[in-house]
């Protein structure tokens, strides 16, 4: 993390924090550039207040992640798959 530059201010006047808060989900869910998530946690390393945000987003995110683990009935998988082979029939 040395000499990162910080997150550039958008034309809109976001202050850095705004920017971070932002794309919060584009980090969690790895879908920044390397540059950009270096940034990232650059950024939050030095404050708390982002870091805080994070922290809570990426346990929300985890616990959504756990509470989805239960498969749906076979029936119900096969009725969704039929209906998705009709509709690319049909286009």
């Amino acid at each position: 993390m040395n000499n990162v530059e910080p997150i550039p201010h958008d034309t809109a006047g976001d202050s850095e924090c705004d920017h971070v808060l932002k794309h919060l989900y584009e980090y969690l869910d790895s879908e920044m550039t390397p540059e950009d998530e270096q940034r990232m946690r650059a950024h939050v390393a030095h404050c708390s207040p982002c870091l805080s945000e994070l922290s809570v987003e990426d346990l929300v995110k985890q616990l959504v992640r756990r509470s989805c683990t239960e498969r749906a009935p076979e029936t119900l998988r096969v009725r969704i798959h039929q209906q998705l082979t009709v509709m690319s029939v049909v286009r």
